[in-house]
C-alpha cells in the first residue's frame, strides 16, 4: 500500500486513511436511498413514469463502486464518486414529468454525456478549464463549497428552512430530529476540540445510536439482503430521438452542470488538503475527470443518473485523507453497502448534518489567502463562493465568478491578465444564462 498510493509522500497513514474512507461513505451514504427515490419518483403520485426502485438502488451502489474504485487506482485522489443530486431531479422531474420523455430517454442523454466527456477527457479540454480558473477564484470555491455543504447539512436536518417572509429561516427548534442534530453538533465538536481522531465518524454514530430512543433513528428491518435486480433498467435506451433540439438541451445541461459540478468539488477539496500543486493545477486532474466520466457512462449501463464527484469527499480529507486509498476504502464501504442496506439505511440526516455543518467551517480556511486589496480578483471571489450556498449550485458560483473576472479585467484595462481559455469558458457561461 506504501508502494502504490504513496502514504509517507501524502503525509499519511493507513489508519487515517481507512478513517477518511469511512467517514467520506457515511456522509454520503444517503445518495442510496435519495438517488432511488428520486428516480422512481416517489411521493409524486407519478411512479407508474418512473424507475424501479430496487433496480435504481443496485445501479446506484455498483455506479459509486466502479467510478470510485477509478478513481483511487486510477487517479490516486481520495474523492468518491456517486450519482449527484441536482442532476437525478433533472432527470426525473424535467425531462420524465415535464418535458413528458421517457426516462430511457433520460437515461440514453446521460450515456452520450459519459461518451462525450471521455473524448474531451483525452484531449485535455476539460483538465484545462480547471487550469484556466484564477487562483483567487479557485481559493473561493473551495470556501463557497464550505458553505454549500454547511447548508445542506442545516436544511437537511430542518434546522433551517425556507419561508416565514424570508429567504432562509431557522426550523422548529422542537422536532427531534433538529435537536439530535445539535446534540451531534456538540459531540462531534467536543471530539475535535480534544483531537478525537476520527472524530466526524464517531459523531455519526454515536449520534445514530443516541436518535434511537428519540424516535429519530428507526431499528432495522434486518441487517442483510440480497442486492436488488438491476434487469429492469440494465442498457435501456432510447436512440429514436437523440437527433432532436429537446436531445441537445436536455445534453447541454447534463454537460454544463456536471462538468462545473465536477471542476469545482476537484478544485476545491484539492484546496482544502493543500493539494494544489505550485502553480495551481489539481494532482491528476486529467485522471480524476476520467474517472468521473467512466462513472458517468457505466451508471448509465446500469441504470441511474448521471454520477460525479461528491462535495462529501470534503469530509474525508478533513479527517485526513490525502490518497486513493481514501477513495479504495469508500468504494469497499459502497460494496458492502449493496448487501447491508436495511443496516445503513437507518443512520438519519440527523447524524450526517453535524459532520458536513463542521466541514464547512474546515473549507473556510482558504479565505483568508484570497486578496481582497484587488477588487478585479474580490469581487469574482466574493460572487463565486456567496453564490454556491444561495443557489445551491457550484456551477452558478463559478459561473459568476468567471464571468465577472473576465468583465471586470476587461473594463479594467488589464484584459492580457486573461487567458483564451478562461474567455471561451466565459463565453460558454454567457450562453448558457441565455438558454
Amino acid at each position: 500500500m506504501e508502494k502504490f498510493f504513496k502514504l509517507k509522500e501524502h503525509g499519511t497513514d493507513i489508519k487515517t486513511e481507512v478513517l477518511a474512507g469511512i467517514t467520506t461513505f457515511m456522509t454520503m451514504a444517503y445518495i442510496l436511498s435519495v438517488n432511488p427515490a428520486m428516480l422512481s419518483l416517489q411521493g409524486t403520485g407519478a411512479e407508474n413514469l418512473g424507475m424501479d426502485f430496487g433496480a435504481v438502488f443496485t445501479a446506484t451502489a455498483l455506479s459509486a463502486v466502479i467510478a470510485t474504485l477509478v478513481m483511487a487506482l486510477y487517479a490516486n485522489l481520495p474523492f468518491a464518486l456517486a450519482p449527484g443530486m441536482g442532476l437525478n431531479a433533472f432527470f426525473a422531474y424535467e425531462i420524465v414529468l415535464q418535458m413528458g420523455y421517457s426516462w430511457q430517454f433520460a437515461l440514453t442523454a446521460v450515456f452520450l454525456e459519459g461518451i462525450i466527456f471521455i473524448l474531451l477527457t483525452l484531449v485535455n479540454v476539460r483538465e484545462a478549464i480547471i487550469n484556466c480558473i484564477p487562483m483567487n477564484v479557485k481559493k473561493a470555491i473551495s470556501v463557497g463549497i464550505g458553505l454549500f455543504i454547511a447548508t445542506i447539512g442545516f436544511a437537511g436536518t430542518g434546522l433551517i428552512v425556507t419561508g416565514g417572509g424570508t429567504i432562509l429561516d431557522l426550523g422548529n427548534m422542537t422536532n427531534p430530529s433538529v435537536i439530535l442534530a445539535l446534540i451531534g453538533l456538540v459531540i462531534t465538536g467536543v471530539m475535535l476540540v480534544k483531537n478525537v481522531k476520527g472524530a466526524l465518524l464517531w459523531g455519526i454514530l454515536g449520534t445514530t445510536i443516541i436518535g434511537i430512543p428519540m424516535g429519530v433513528t428507526p431499528m432495522p428491518q434486518a441487517i442483510v439482503s440480497a442486492p436488488p435486480s438491476i434487469s429492469s433498467t440494465f442498457l435501456q435506451f432510447d436512440f429514436q430521438n437523440i437527433f432532436t433540439k429537446d436531445m441537445l438541451y436536455v445534453l447541454f445541461v447534463f454537460l454544463f452542470v456536471d462538468m462545473f459540478d465536477t471542476v469545482g468539488t476537484l478544485v476545491g477539496v484539492s484546496t482544502k488538503a493543500d493539494m494544489l500543486e505550485a502553480d495551481g493545477k489539481v494532482p491528476n486532474a486529467s485522471k480524476a475527470l476520467m474517472a468521473d466520466a467512466i462513472g458517468t457512462t457505466v451508471g448509465a449501463c446500469l441504470g441511474t443518473s448521471t454520477t460525479t464527484t461528491f462535495v462529501e469527499s470534503a469530509a474525508g480529507v478533513a479527517e485526513g485523507g490525502r490518497t486513493g486509498l481514501t477513495s479504495l476504502v469508500t468504494a469497499i464501504m459502497f460494496a458492502i453497502a449493496l448487501f447491508f442496506a436495511p443496516f445503513f439505511a437507518i443512520i438519519p440526516t440527523a447524524a450526517t448534518a453535524p459532520a458536513l455543518i463542521l466541514v464547512g467551517l474546515f473549507m473556510m480556511a482558504p479565505i483568508k489567502e484570497i486578496d481582497f486589496e484587488d477588487f478585479t480578483e474580490a469581487i469574482p471571489a466574493f460572487l463565486t463562493l456567496i453564490l454556491m450556498p444561495l443557489t445551491y449550485s457550484i456551477a452558478n458560483g463559478i459561473a459568476f465568478g468567471m464571468t465577472s473576472y473576465i468583465i471586470l479585467k476587461v473594463l479594467s484595462g488589464r484584459y492580457k491578465e486573461v487567458s483564451w481559455v478562461t474567455y471561451v469558458v466565459g463565453l460558454l457561461f454567457i450562453v448558457k444564462f441565455m438558454v
